[in-house]
């Protein structure tokens, strides 16, 4: 049931929590907040990604990994809960801006080790490439980190096989994170599913069950719904435990920002689909 960070030797429930939804516009109270992290924690997630960027700007910085880091204060007993987070990006004035210079990535790394009160982040990633600064040289920023002991691994997200191979002639990489889910299937169009499903790299597709806009495609969708209704769960379940069964790496991270869907996502660890099941869903996302 349980699955490993590629060499990390971390292992975690193969579903995660994604952070994100609690702390850019539209996020909830700080307290619904609370309750939703505990709830995933509860229903079974041990793996929270998170980034220094899940916040409304750049005097914002840090949100998403304050209110993680004070979830897992209120709890007893966090063994084995892996916080991930990312960074290399930038919010000015809301938007969303890559800087992967490695000066930038050594303080954002020094922000999220305080935000999440820690003094080594169990996985550390590269959130986007960026245009203006040579790959290899943010790749080798993470490396210096991870040799200073701030980071224990590191993981990419955002790339192309070839952009894996590079930072793979550098350091360790033990995880990627592209959008994938059943509307977008561009990281099995693009090789990056099968690059990572050889190497033995997990892969943690972010807004699996289509983010913000795109749940309405998952919620209404007939064959989603269809294959539900047999098993009695939601649209959203299926399309989790498809990606699970599509690859031994795989490691979804749904959003959630409401107690409601975090158990929801958590539930579909538990759904199994036949056969037949699983040929419906590659007819109609073939990848």
């Amino acid at each position: 049931m349980r699955r490993t960070i590629g060499s990390s030797g971390l292992t975690v429930a193969p579903i995660g929590l994604g952070g994100m939804p609690m702390s850019i516009h539209g996020r909830p109270s700080e307290a619904d907040a609370l309750r939703t992290i505990h709830a995933a924690l509860d229903a079974g997630m041990d793996l929270i990604d998170t980034a220094d960027v899940y916040c409304l700007d750049d005097n914002d910085i840090g949100h998403n990994e304050r209110l993680i880091a004070k979830a897992l204060r209120e709890r007893a007993d966090t063994t084995g809960v892996v916080v991930a987070t990312k960074g290399g990006l930038e919010r000015p004035a809301g938007d969303w801006t890559t800087n992967g210079r490695p000066d930038h990535l050594r303080r954002a790394c020094d922000k999220s080790l305080a935000a999440l009160g820690v003094t080594q982040i169990q996985l550390y990633q590269l959130h986007a490439p960026d245009d203006d600064v040579p790959f290899a040289d943010s790749v080798g920023a993470l490396a210096e980190l991870r040799a200073d002991g701030k980071i224990a691994h590191i993981g990419l997200s955002n790339v192309s096989v070839e952009e894996i191979e590079i930072a793979r002639a550098i350091v360790p990489i033990v995880s990627v994170q592209n959008r994938c889910n059943p509307f977008d299937r561009t990281a099995w169009t693009d090789g990056v599913v099968q690059h990572c499903t050889t190497h033995g790299i997990a892969f943690l597709p972010y807004s699996p069950v289509g983010g913000g806009r795109g749940k309405a495609k998952v919620a209404t969708d007939a064959t989603l719904l269809g294959v539900g209704q047999r098993h009695g769960v939601s649209p959203f379940q299926v399309a989790l435990a498809w990606l699970l069964a599509k690859s031994p790496v795989m490691l979804p991270i749904p959003g959630a920002s409401k107690v409601a869907s975090a158990v929801d996502s958590a539930a579909a660890m538990k759904l199994t689909l036949t056969e037949a099941d699983l040929a419906e869903l590659d007819r109609a996302f073939p990848t």
